[in-house]
């Protein structure tokens, strides 16, 4: 295949049936023919939406403006790294940033100095990214690092998510985030094996990116130029020929979906310019710049209600809240609404990368400057939504879930409880009723109630937190009505918001 089929194959419209993939097979696809099946049930629940208040004091979000300042603009993409600890996540980062132009030559002796002194002398390029000491000593990523680059097609928000275990919370809040992903996976002897194996992050990053939203996949293989691999192809295809079966069952199209392509994010090749065929002479494919650039915008709906789910918020000269567009626009001097607490908040400025901005549109990462609202008021998981249009706030609702696999004597049934993460929100939930399960065969509901079921089964079931929190059925807002449920650190279960169940708190709500 030559690049450009590789690059059309990319760009392909990430709303495509999934289903298509004849390539699916019976057991190991179940999990990906669970999540398909969950979308089509999702669709067909009718329900009426909740009645909700509205004040028409406050103005609603001006949209015209937003259309002029976007075609002025390059397209933007979120792009979230992902992989097992140690795979170079980090160290990619910081050799885009390098090779863009965000970082200069002596910030990058600098870091190269600091990284000596430490006795990491490998671990320079990481230092762009890993900001605060603490990830410096360790030498592991601990929150979601942030950083921007453009290339002459496209400006780029890179989410660098943490690789270990122990903060795969923090992973999740950058792939929810995310309209692409990049899977970095390290070539090394012995790592590649580590990623991969039960348990491993390499494993559990893929399934819950594809839980999260991230359509589409770019498979880095790391550090080709390593001594135990020299560019080797051999490598490179065992490393692809077992990544693709589990893509598969995670339920990602690999034709259409994924790309592979071998890089060194330590030297930086075959990132901004192909690399050396004295280097790699087999490879023929793009470089990670042109892989970028040759992926499609997914479709965003500027006129449609505003959403914007809270993940950070500080004091600075106001109220300042940071988050991603997930639908809708919002221009300075719009008046919004935060949710679940329903503050009538104005919209003072809007900064977009590092610049102000007069106005925004979906999938812009923002920080927002609020008057009306204390930043104390503010928790991560509120949205910021349109006032004509609110978020729904319900602390019980209806989900297809897909149990995954549960911890070791642990039995899925009423009164399991786990921890839930919906966008940005997480909060303790239990499973309050098994409503039915869905028989794997014929995809239709069972007869017979049941009381409890085992790994890889799919039931509907009504989930409580004890707070408010804001959330959407799937079916209207996919990026809002898509979940994971954890216990002790291990994703045991992924699912989807069907219904709202409205209540005596969500309705009395101040």
């Amino acid at each position: 295949m030559d690049i450009e089929e590789e690059i059309r194959s990319l760009q392909l419209d990430s709303t495509e049936d999934e289903q298509s993939n004849g390539l699916l097979t019976d057991k190991g696809n179940q999990e990906a023919e669970s999540v398909d099946r969950m979308e089509e049930d999702a669709k067909e629940v009718e329900v009426e939406p909740l009645p909700v208040k509205t004040e028409q004091k406050v103005p609603q979000p001006i949209e015209k403006p937003v259309e002029k300042v976007e075609e002025k603009k390059k397209r933007h993409l979120n792009v979230v790294f992902i992989g097992h600890v140690d795979a170079g996540k980090s160290t990619t980062g910081g050799q885009i940033l390098f090779l863009s132009g965000q970082v200069d030559d002596r910030t990058i002796q600098k870091y190269e100095k600091e990284a000596k002194d430490k006795s990491r002398e490998s671990w320079y390029m990481a230092y762009i990214m890993d900001t605060n000491e603490e990830e410096r000593v360790k030498g592991k990523t601990v929150e979601v690092g942030r950083a921007y680059f453009e290339t002459e097609t496209t400006r780029f928000t890179i989410l660098d998510a943490p690789g270990h275990k122990s903060y795969v919370p923090n992973m999740i809040s950058g792939a929810s985030q995310a309209d692409i992903g990049v899977l970095v996976i390290s070539a090394r002897k012995g790592e590649f094996e580590t990623g991969y194996e039960r348990g491993g992050q390499t494993r559990e990053h893929v399934q819950l990116a594809k839980t999260l939203g991230v359509s589409k996949l770019l498979v880095v293989v790391n550090k080709m130029d390593d001594p135990t691999v020299n560019w080797s192809k051999e490598r490179y295809d065992e490393i692809e020929s077992k990544m693709i079966p589990f893509l598969r069952s995670s339920g990602y199209n690999v034709k259409k979906d994924v790309l592979f392509l071998p890089i060194s994010g330590l030297v930086g090749s075959n990132m901004k310019t192909r690399v050396d065929q004295k280097v790699c002479p087999w490879w023929s494919g793009p470089c990670l710049f042109e892989a970028l650039d040759g992926i499609q915008v997914p479709p965003r709906d500027p006129n449609g209600p505003f959403r914007l789910p809270i993940i950070d918020k500080f004091k600075d000269m106001g109220t300042v809240v940071m988050g991603k567009v997930e639908s809708g626009s919002v221009s300075e001097g719009d008046g919004v609404l935060v949710m679940p607490n329903k503050a009538h908040v104005k919209v003072i400025a809007i900064f977009c990368d590092e610049d102000r901005a007069l106005c925004a549109g979906p999938g812009e990462n923002l920080r927002v400057r609020l008057s009306g609202i204390e930043e104390e008021d503010i928790l991560s998981g509120f949205v910021l939504c349109s006032v004509a249009k609110p978020i729904s706030a319900v602390s019980e609702f209806t989900a297809q879930l897909q149990i995954l696999e549960l911890l070791e004597n642990a039995i899925f049934t009423a009164g399991y409880k786990a921890v839930l993460h919906i966008h940005s929100v997480v909060e303790e939930c239990e499973i309050v009723e098994i409503l039915q399960q869905i028989d794997l065969k014929t995809k239709k509901p069972m007869k017979k109630k049941v009381l409890f079921v085992k790994n890889g089964a799919i039931v509907v079931c009504r989930v409580q937190v004890n707070n408010l929190i804001c959330v959407e059925k799937f079916s209207d807002f996919p990026q809002l009505g898509r979940f994971t449920l954890r216990t002790e650190g291990k994703t045991v279960a992924v699912g989807k918001v069907m219904d709202l169940i409205p209540s005596n708190a969500s309705s009395s709500a101040a």
